[in-house]
């Protein structure tokens, strides 16, 4: 039984783990509808706008993120008739104590200008040993090649070769209330609610 003390380096997806994604697009939309004074809930937004972001993903894999969200805005808007993102508030303090046993590396689906403004700013210029996007790879997660991308990464910048030695293990942060990515089957191997509770799970040694 593997624990998670067992590893040596940690990738992050981190809209919707690291910061709040989903809270983010919710209420950046809010203006937009008080206008119309249309009323949805955040589960139909959020679904509505996943299912928008893939189709498009699907589309343009080398499309850079920030023109990804300008080309699916306007056409969310239609389908409904008529983007500010905080940090969770465990994040930093959990990267600090997880940065001590782990090479912290971000594995994300947006492009470097957009990843640089959010660990500028609600990230607080948390420094992160490697970063990883789907600029970089020219397609989005879950492509396979964005996470050979990472492995090959990883062996030649810290000579870790997880995929060699011990497999990729997934680590699930299960937001509550998040709406976006969950899907129903169970394809990680451990779940937390809040990155600080897999912190206080690597300190007891589990």
């Amino acid at each position: 039984m593997s624990k998670l003390s067992d590893y040596r380096l940690l990738s992050f997806d981190v809209y919707g783990t690291l910061v709040d994604w989903e809270g983010g697009i919710f209420h950046a939309l809010q203006p937009t509808l008080a206008k119309n004074n249309a009323q949805f809930s955040r589960q139909h937004l959020l679904a509505l706008y996943h299912e928008l972001e893939r189709e498009q993903q699907n589309k343009t894999p080398d499309m850079p993120y920030h023109e990804l969200l300008t080309t699916v805005h306007p056409e969310l808007c239609q389908r409904l008739g008529v983007w500010t993102l905080a940090r969770i508030p465990d994040t930093v303090e959990a990267l600090k104590r997880l940065s001590k046993k782990y090479k912290l590396v971000v594995l994300s689906n947006v492009d470097r200008a957009s990843f640089a403004k959010t660990n500028a700013g609600s990230l607080q210029d948390f420094h992160f040993d490697l970063i990883i996007t789907a600029q970089d790879v020219g397609s989005y997660k879950p492509d396979l090649r964005n996470f050979q991308t990472m492995l090959d990464a990883a062996d030649s910048a810290f000579g870790i070769q997880p995929s060699e030695k011990m497999g990729i293990k997934s680590v699930w942060i299960e937001r509550p209330g998040a709406t976006m990515g969950n899907l129903p089957e169970n394809i990680f191997d451990w779940r937390f609610d809040t990155l600080g509770d897999m912190a206080d799970a690597l300190d007891a040694g589990r």
